[in-house]
Order: structure tokens, then C-alpha cells, then sequence
């Protein structure tokens, strides 16, 4: 027997909207009409607040779950960085998280490899402190900048006798939402046949951008910025920024995300009612839409992750 013929809306006898109301949600309707959400509004929402994470505070943490946590029992040691909404165990801003890492003197952290991109800041490395990409073993100094496009098999060695700090950004919530999601090990466990590669493309060395940066773009007085590359990750940029002492930068809203990390020096962010006062090694997050200021307290260099590059590729970077 067919269905059909006994589930026909009947909607030409309806004569009020409650009763209309009633028999479309029968059929799985919502009216567009009397919506309880606008979904619609003059400009973006700010759904996700300024943060700040101390690095401080991480390297202690840190330390203390490398006498409890292993990599044998963990996939990574990490501290994820959770926007602090309602709600929130994972994201630090719609399409990106962070996160601090530590691996131990002697300690292997496991080969895998994944759909999200991945990048890392390194806080505190070693020349004998590695990330190895697909097979190419690329030593972490302090400062230095690693990326690990998606698809990439990566795991990190320690062969140094001191603790490895690094920061982990990855646009994990995008892809969660987009649906896209693939994570596969190493079938064994840890890449073999590595090679030293000590020019990676996938390295920015501290040593040279620091350089580098002081003849970058001028954003103001004071203050100067310059792109990592060539190699870049598809979905979020990274700008070496330059800030001589007491440098007061005011930024305007904008419609993506900003992520800042602190290589060098001091200073305080101001937004709203939120004043960040940062060293070397902390996380600021900025969402989208958030008016905010950096003050240097001394020479500084930030890393400044965005989520700009995916804005312009779907051509909303152009409403401001």
C-alpha cells in the first residue's frame, strides 16, 4: 500500500496560521515568516570572546603531566586552548584552536597525519629537538615557525636532555564543521628512514625573519609586518610582527580571526573591557569583530595567525 495517498497535507481547508503553524510542522516545515532566530543581521555576531593564555602557566602544567601522561598513552600532550564561552571545550575561535605541547628529553610523540593544516611556534626548542614531515626531519629552535599541510605525516622526537615547548594551531573546527574529517597513525608509529633537512620549506627560522622583519611592510610608525613564505597553508596566514618600544597599534574590526603569539619582548592588548598583559610565550586571541590595541612595553616580535586567506577565498573579506 501506498503512503502517500493517506499523508496528503490538507492545507486549502486551513484558516488561521496557528492551524497552519500546526499541520507544517507535520510536514517538517519551519515558516520563514515569524522566524525566532533572525537568520540575517546588519553585521557579525561576536560569538566567541578575547582571550589570553600565559605561557607560564602552560609550562608548568605542562611539566607536571609529563610525570603523569605518557605519549604511549596520549596521542599528543597538549593543552588545548577553549574559548572560555558557555558551552566551549575545544575551539579558540570559530576556525581555528590552539594549544600548547611539551615532549620530554628522549620522548617520541607518534606519527600521524589528517585533513585539518596544522602550523607550530616554538616556545622553548633544542638543534636536537625535531618535527618530522613525511619523512624530513626539521630541527625547532626558539621562535621558529613549522607548517604541516594536510595530508602530511608528522611526529616529534626529543634527542636533547631539556623539554620542548611548542604552540599548535590548526583549523580542527573548520574541517569538524565542513564535515570533511580524516586522521590516520603511521602504520609504524614512527616514520623510519628520516632524513636531516635543515632548509625545509616548511621551516621559517626565527634567526632569519627576525632579520627580515625589520625591513617588512610599514603598518604605522613603530610598527612593521612581514608574510611567511612562499609555502603557504590554504586556510590561515602567518605575518612576523615588529613592535618597537611603547608603540601604541590600534586595530580596527575586522571580519576574521586574529591569533597573536609572543616571541620577544612585552606588552598589554586592550578590547573592551579586557586588558591582556602578555610576555614571552603567550597566546592572544582576538575573534572576529572586536575592535583592540597592542601597547609595547619594550622591542617586541608577535606571530599573527588569521583566518583571512579563507574569508578571501569566499570573497567576504570584502564587508568591513
Amino acid at each position: 500500500m501506498n503512503n502517500k495517498f493517506f499523508n496528503e497535507p490538507d492545507f486549502n481547508s486551513v484558516q488561521t496560521l496557528d492551524e497552519l503553524q500546526s499541520k507544517l510542522e507535520l510536514f517538517k516545515f519551519k515558516n520563514g515568516w515569524a522566524k525566532p532566530t533572525p537568520s540575517l543581521y546588519p553585521e557579525p555576531k561576536k560569538i566567541f570572546l578575547p582571550a589570553h593564555w600565559r605561557f607560564k602557566h602552560a609550562h608548568s602544567a605542562l611539566h607536571t603531566a609529563g610525570k603523569l601522561v605518557s605519549t604511549e598513552k596520549a596521542e599528543r600532550r597538549n593543552l588545548i586552548l577553549a574559548n572560555p564561552i558557555e558551552g566551549n571545550d575545544y575551539q579558540t575561535v570559530s576556525t581555528l584552536v590552539g594549544a600548547y605541547q611539551m615532549v620530554l628529553p628522549g620522548e617520541i610523540a607518534k606519527s600521524h597525519k589528517h585533513s585539518p593544516n596544522a602550523m607550530r611556534i616554538i616556545i622553548q626548542g633544542d638543534p636536537s629537538a625535531f618535527t618530522v614531515v613525511d619523512g624530513k626531519s626539521i630541527p625547532m629552535l626558539d621562535g621558529d615557525v613549522l607548517l604541516t599541510p594536510n595530508g602530511s605525516y608528522h611526529g616529534h622526537i626529543n634527542n636533547s636532555n631539556v623539554e620542548a615547548y611548542w604552540i599548535d594551531i590548526l583549523d580542527v573546527p573548520l574541517v569538524q564543521y565542513l564535515g570533511p574529517m580524516f586522521f590516520q597513525t603511521h602504520q609504524d608509529s614512527f616514520e623510519k628512514n628520516i632524513e636531516l633537512d635543515l632548509n625545509s620549506e616548511m621551516r621559517f627560522a626565527y634567526s632569519v625573519f627576525s632579520q627580515n622583519v625589520l625591513n617588512g611592510s610599514n603598518v604605522i610608525t613603530g610598527v612593521r609586518k612581514l608574510e611567511l613564505g612562499p609555502q603557504q597553508l590554504v586556510t590561515f596566514d602567518r605575518y612576523v610582527i615588529h613592535m618597537l618600544s611603547n608603540i601604541t597599534w590600534v586595530n580596527e574590526k575586522t571580519t576574521f580571526n586574529q591569533l597573536f603569539v609572543v616571541i620577544k619582548g612585552s606588552g598589554s592588548t586592550q578590547v573592551e573591557n579586557y586588558n591582556f598583559e602578555w610576555s614571552v610565550g603567550d597566546f592572544i586571541a582576538i575573534p572576529s569583530w572586536y575592535k583592540f590595541t597592542h601597547l609595547s612595553n619594550e622591542e617586541s616580535i608577535l606571530i599573527r595567525v588569521t583566518d583571512d586567506p579563507l574569508l578571501k577565498l569566499l570573497n567576504f573579506d570584502k564587508f568591513h
